[in-house]
């Protein structure tokens, strides 16, 4: 199409084997490209020809009078600074080298003069600049070139984003949050709705983040995710993960109303299940081992649900006049399937998502932030992987837990962390029975795991996740036929906590340390 092109070092090479006509920077500016190539295009050259206003006069006439010629279109490939620091082993000097400095310099320029000049920030806008100078014999339409810029700021604010936090790892020591943070964040999908139908919503990927996450997994089949979607399944992945047995995990609106660890994958579904197939109805499954086919089968079955599960339930809770509607399963997450388990699952629904997180737990997670929105600003936080070991408890009631309850309370312990806040959990063995979540008074918590659990309910144990304010609620705790309680402690009642502890018979333990969740 006729365009003069400017180009330095190795791109200039390329362009020069390929048979395309090109003229060094440094021949027109006059200046050679020295220090290693750190200074080639940082010259008046040609930030004038790429800043001068084509309707202004006074630049026209300057521009003439120091031989700038306009530049119409920058090309630029910005240094891999990103990929260089994902490196393992790369160093402090290697990283340094890789922070372009012309690069995002020509790119600023070129933008803020959109109305004048082109931008092409990355490959993936190619096609469309072509296509569009191809039309227009040779130009760009201002529409195109608005949007151009707009990516191209986005493009250098990541990139200067990823620099200041790996430099400020490299440079500081001090512990806290920074002073500024400022996420990469690349829109991966617009949603069909948010919350609700009302509301829009798009789904960004956090380049910065330690570990993929759901944002990162690859669904393998069904429909596509929805808003409440990606939240249910990483309620599902955050609870699934904090267990080292295998483990199935049901969640309704982000709390699980199923929790289990067992021997086989299979079976701790089942004791999952069983804890409240009424709320299971529509849930998001997570399990932290490779789905087998025997699970699989379980999955999205009505038969095993008429045959196995409700028959349990109604034996175990005695809860018989409560109506189980259906086994339907609105997506699952899990590291792996085997191939018979992918193909079993796949038959089941069309519709059923199936996520793979093959990277399921990385141990860098524990670095990142729990960044939450509220209008205005953003409350920043570490995320919540902490727990107190047995050996930690105290010990605070008269009458003392046995080596089963203790294994119990753990898991328990476990689970009440990723149930909404006020939070009551009542477990039998290594699985839920009662769950009572969300209410603003822990005395309700406890009455709504109670009729959760029914008969279960009766020698299990019971886990809050956070301080009892007052003997009403251990009393309400007790109520429900709790055989041990572990609680954080921290009440200016706890005395009167541990006395009704001791009235009721009841060993309890505390951790000293709270699990809310708003």
């Amino acid at each position: 199409m006729g365009v003069e092109i400017l180009s330095t070092g190795g791109t200039m090479r390329a362009l020069q084997e390929a048979g395309v006509p090109v003229t060094a920077v440094d021949e027109y500016t006059g200046f050679p490209e020295m220090m290693d190539g750190r200074v080639k295009t940082l010259h008046p050259k040609v930030h004038g020809g790429l800043l001068a206003l084509r309707d202004n006069e006074q630049h026209m006439a300057q521009a003439k009078a120091n031989d700038v010629q306009m530049i119409d279109m920058v090309v630029v490939n910005l240094y891999p600074f990103e990929q260089t620091i994902a490196q393992e082993g790369v160093t402090l000097e290697e990283a340094v080298e890789q922070i372009d400095i012309g690069g995002p310099s020509m790119v600023r320029s070129a933008s803020k003069n959109f109305r004048h000049v082109t931008i092409v920030p990355g490959p993936e806008h190619y096609d469309r600049v072509l296509a569009e100078m191809r039309e227009y014999n040779g130009e760009t339409t201002l529409q195109t070139r608005k949007e151009l810029a707009l990516a191209a700021f986005e493009m250098t604010c990541r990139y200067d984003a990823a620099i200041s936090s790996y430099l400020r790892k490299q440079f500081t020591e001090a512990e806290g949050f920074p002073t500024v943070i400022a996420p990469k964040l690349r829109k991966v999908a617009d949603l069909r709705y948010g919350e609700n139908p009302h509301q829009s919503a798009a789904l960004y990927q956090d380049l910065g983040a330690n570990e993929p996450g759901v944002a990162g997994a690859v669904q393998l089949h069904g429909k596509e995710l929805s808003f409440n979607n990606y939240l249910d399944l990483t309620a599902a992945l955050e609870s699934a993960r904090d267990f080292e047995e295998p483990t199935a995990i049901i969640i309704k609106h982000l709390n699980p109303c199923g929790a289990a660890s067992a021997d086989t994958l299979a079976l701790a579904f089942e004791d999952a299940y069983t804890a409240d197939p009424v709320s299971a109805f529509g849930s998001v499954l997570g399990f932290n081992r490779v789905v087998d086919a025997e699970t699989a089968d379980q999955i999205f079955n009505s038969d095993w649900l008429e045959e196995v599960v409700k028959p349990r339930f109604y034996e175990e809770s005695g809860l018989t006049d409560l109506t189980i509607i259906g086994a339907f399963v609105e997506a699952i997450i899990a590291p792996g399937y085997d191939h018979d388990a992918l193909e079993i699952l796949r038959g089941k629904s069309k519709m059923m998502r199936i996520m793979l997180l093959e990277d399921f737990a990385p141990a860098g997670r524990v670095k990142d932030l729990d960044m939450r929105s509220i209008p205005g600003g953003m409350l920043v936080q570490d995320r919540d992987y902490a727990a107190v070991l047995p050996e930690q408890w105290q010990i605070v009631t008269e009458a003392t837990p046995t080596d089963e309850q203790i294994r119990s309370m753990v898991f328990a312990d476990r689970i009440a962390k990723h149930v909404k806040s006020n939070a009551i959990v009542l477990v039998q063995g290594t699985h839920i029975v009662g769950c009572g979540a969300g209410q603003m008074s822990r005395v309700d918590s406890s009455i709504i795991a109670a009729r959760k659990a029914g008969d279960r309910a009766m020698g299990a144990v019971l886990a809050s996740d956070a301080m009892f304010p007052a003997r009403d609620g251990l009393d309400a705790a007790a109520a429900t036929g709790c055989s041990a309680i572990i609680q954080p402690g921290g009440s200016r009642r706890d005395d009167e906590v541990i006395e009704a502890a001791n009235e009721h018979g009841i060993p309890m333990v505390m951790t000293g340390m709270r699990h809310f969740w708003h």
